[in-house]
């Protein structure tokens, strides 16, 4: 089994609805972003999936949300601009079309140092 990561950030702002219904207040974060692709073979280039074909994909994810209250985004209309939900939001916005017969195995968001969501599709 094979794995390969690429990351990234962006800044933005969120603003939290908690389940007492109170809100929290507007504030940002430098996100940091990390999404793996796992699959059981490399291509005959050797590569399970070519960096300069994954990495584009991701910058155009982040570019949307860059400098933007994510509370204001499309995506975040009928949920919470969480850090799970964020890591959600980009796993379905990537495309597995360059991906071979590699898959996503996660998509992890670190809103603050240490403060890590991670999302698994299809576990």
């Amino acid at each position: 089994m094979f794995e390969v990561t690429v990351g990234g950030w962006f800044a933005a702002a969120h603003q939290l609805k908690f389940d007492d219904g109170s809100v929290e207040p507007l504030h940002g974060h430098n996100w940091i972003v990390r999404v793996t692709i796992r699959g059981a073979r490399v291509g005959p280039s050797g590569m399970l999936v070519d960096f300069t074909r994954l990495r584009p994909q991701l910058d155009a994810v982040l570019r949307e949300m860059h400098d933007r209250n994510l509370n204001e985004l499309p995506a975040f209309a009928d949920r919470n601009p969480s850090a799970e939900f964020v890591a959600v939001h980009i796993a379905e916005s990537l495309s597995a079309a360059a991906w071979g017969g590699a898959r996503l195995a996660c998509v992890e968001v670190e809103e603050a140092p240490g403060c890590v969501a991670r999302y698994l599709p299809g576990s």
